[in-house]
């Protein structure tokens, strides 16, 4: 696609946009048909995941241009595509520091290190914990900060559960829970929700949510799984609350920690720009998205920072004298995107192949379990989990570069409660390694594909 016009000196980037929501893709897509060819890290920082909160929702209602919405984890595929449809090159890894004290800027990943005259830090936020008693212990056995991602697993199937918030993503939150759950519980530690006046009427109209104003929770109980939750109402006292789930939906901490104070933050932790200005304390850095923005934080705010922060970087490379402009081949990139070659459809009697590197459903896992002499990463997700959706592909990935030696099976947990349940599987994404019938070990989250490849070779 590309010709290069003026070589990269000793392999420096032009542009590296550090984070893949859409605050990062956006920044990218425009860099990109700038030809500066930008370098995305797509990162796990602080806790953050590949795509941004977006992989955590379900239905985006208010991304213009989607009159009938659009899945979340299917927007950032858009928006992936797109940018590397104009030639960005992604780079999955972490960054864990960056040295502003030289230029060019030296960002340190898990990999190495990359050289740039110019960055741009799209980390966005992380959700956070409560705090309350019995946290830990019942941390992914009931209590989770992410109804999209674990709703659909069978212990919450039926159950009373309990969502914490008053925004529009707590109200988000508990109208979903509603698909799964036999009741849920708002927990509101005001007398008014925050959220937008749409949700509010959604909540409200829904039989299945009851709200409890004024009302905080003290402490979780139960033995191996969640049962209960204390909580203290401001009128009515210490109310006990059965529920065998409790989401969280409580605000977010910027993910900025890798950034050891050399960026100016502000006092919530976010990084200080300029109002309506991508540009940080230290020249040839911008920022952009959740991490310069602790109020708006919606999707189309995030695109358009990404923007701001794009065009920003792009003139000051121009006007230092730095940019390595890339002449493309061709004035027009192909439309055709690359296509996986994994089979995607649930695998029945007729299509099973003892053989092959990816199949899907029960039916495969059981064959391969019983016949298959080969290490087996098993993928259990839900179809909304935007997680389980940033992971598949590395998962995919790894058992690629095992070149046949290992066998991937994915399993959807709406479709194989019964699997799912036999398995113990308690959230989205769970991954179990198995060999000659013996579990070896057990993920639970997106994690790096390093982790999964020492594990299969630990095994071989």
């Amino acid at each position: 696609m590309f010709a290069v016009c003026k070589e990269k000196e000793d392999n420096i980037e032009n542009l590296v946009i550090i984070g893949s929501g859409p605050a990062g893709y956006t920044a990218a897509i425009y860099a990109a048909r700038a030809n500066l060819q930008p370098l995305l890290v797509t990162g796990f920082n602080s806790g953050g995941i590949p795509g941004g909160q977006l992989m955590t929702t379900t239905f985006v209602e208010n991304y213009p241009g989607f009159p009938d919405g659009v899945l979340g984890p299917e927007l950032m595929d858009l928006m992936k595509a797109q940018a590397e449809r104009w030639g960005t090159n992604l780079y999955e890894s972490d960054v864990i520091s960056i040295d502003t004290s030289k230029s060019p800027f030296e960002l340190k990943t898990l990999e190495g290190s990359i050289k740039s005259n110019s960055i741009i830090i799209a980390t966005g936020a992380s959700a956070n914990r409560l705090g309350v008693i019995n946290e830990d212990k019942f941390w992914s056995k009931g209590i989770s900060a992410c109804a999209i991602c674990d709703g659909a697993t069978p212990q919450f199937r039926d159950e009373e559960l309990a969502v914490i918030g008053g925004g529009d993503s707590a109200c988000e939150e508990a109208a979903y829970l509603t698909k799964y759950g036999s009741k849920v519980h708002l927990l509101v530690r005001s007398e008014k929700l925050r959220a937008s006046a749409a949700m509010i009427d959604r909540v409200k109209a829904n039989s299945k949510i009851e709200i409890h104003w004024n009302t905080k929770v003290e402490k979780a109980n139960g033995t191996d799984w969640l049962e209960n939750v204390e909580t203290i109402n401001s009128q009515k006292g210490n109310v006990e609350i059965k529920v065998k789930g409790l989401f969280y939906a409580i605000g977010h901490t910027p993910n900025t920690k890798f950034l050891n104070n050399k960026i100016e933050l502000d006092k919530k932790g976010y990084i200080a720009c300029n109002s309506g200005r991508p540009e940080t304390s230290i020249e040839g850095i911008f920022a952009a998205g959740d991490v310069v923005d602790s109020e708006w934080r919606q999707g189309v705010t995030a695109a358009g920072t990404g923007c701001m922060a794009a065009l920003a970087a792009e003139r000051w490379l121009a006007e230092k004298n730095l940019s390595k402009i890339i002449v493309r081949e061709t004035s027009e990139p192909e439309k055709t995107l690359s296509s996986s070659s994994f089979n995607e459809e649930e695998t029945n009697e007729d299509t099973f192949d003892l053989n092959s590197e990816w199949q899907k459903g029960s039916y495969a896992l059981r064959k391969l379990y019983h016949e298959s002499n080969k290490p087996i990463l098993v993928i259990f997700s839900s179809p909304s989990c935007g997680p389980c959706h940033v992971l598949k592909p590395q998962l995919k990935r790894v058992i690629k570069e095992f070149d046949g030696a290992v066998q991937g099976i994915e399993i959807d947990i709406d479709k194989d409660q019964e699997i799912a349940k036999q398995a113990g599987i308690n959230g989205t994404p769970t991954i179990q390694l198995f060999k000659d019938k013996l579990l070896k070990k057990q993920w639970q989250g997106v994690k790096q594909r390093s982790e999964f490849k020492e594990a299969i070779q630990n095994i071989i």
